[in-house]
């Protein structure tokens, strides 16, 4: 038996009461999901408006554009990192941060090629400024604190590109390509003598980590941080010193 119109009707009211209405914050939630499925190649205005259930040109009554879609995805991947909290000792601080965007980026590495072309959103300008805050408040100066944040985060983006690149596993170890470099180690010991060392006495080891490496290269950064920061209060206590005894 056919329904009468009322019920197909109220059939259809039901369902679009419940569907979840579609939202700027929904699009940029969505596209994330699809880039950390198919990488940022995957997210496309006609994909995106298909996967909400409308059409392309309705989805622009949401978002302003493609761009806005990614500037609300970086967004959301800086909304995942720790902040660093004002007070704290800013080595530990710097230290947390860097791990916690290593382990972000890890998640979604397509948002490593979106940092420079984007325009930040309130939750990665909120980082970057408690960021900022941190270092202030331990005595940097400005220029310091703009080398600081520099060398950090060209090296925990690199290292992070890095990862992406490299046959690991998810504790960041080599093993899945033991076979291979096995297989060329004895072209290596008469071509490149120098790989086939390292290959033979590091990679090759038990219990060797690419991901290891991360740790030793931040411990470099930030001593290299800490007697650029001592060299600087040293400077200005003597500065002061001068000042005073010309006086």
């Amino acid at each position: 038996m056919a329904r009468e119109p009322s019920e197909t009707a109220a059939a259809a009211a039901a369902v679009t009461a419940t569907r979840e209405p579609v939202t700027r914050e929904r699009a940029v939630r969505l596209a994330v999901e699809l880039a950390d499925a198919g990488g940022i190649e995957s997210v496309s205005m006609r994909k995106l408006a298909t996967e909400l259930s409308i059409t392309p040109m309705s989805l622009y009554y949401h978002v302003k554009s493609k761009d806005d879609i990614l500037d609300g995805m970086l967004d959301v991947v800086y909304s995942e990192m720790d902040a660093p909290q004002l007070g704290a000792e800013w080595r530990t601080a710097m230290l947390e941060r860097a791990r916690s965007t290593r382990a972000v980026l890890a998640r979604h590495p397509w948002a490593i090629s979106l940092d420079a072309r984007t325009s930040p959103g309130p939750a990665t300008l909120g980082h970057l400024d408690a960021t900022i805050g941190v270092l202030r408040a331990a005595g940097f100066s400005m220029p310091l604190v703009g080398h600081a944040m520099s060398l950090l985060d060209s090296y925990v983006q690199g290292f992070a590109m890095q990862e992406t690149t490299l046959p690991l596993d998810a504790s960041g170890d080599i093993g899945a390509a033991t076979e291979d470099i096995m297989a060329q180690q004895e072209m290596m010991s008469n071509a490149f003598p120098n790989l086939a060392e390292m290959a033979g006495t590091l990679i090759l080891q038990p219990g060797y980590a690419y991901g290891n490496e991360f740790e030793f290269g931040l411990g470099l950064i930030l001593d290299g941080i800490e007697n650029a920061h001592r060299e600087e209060v040293e400077s200005a206590d003597a500065a002061v010193t001068a000042d005073a005894s010309a006086g």
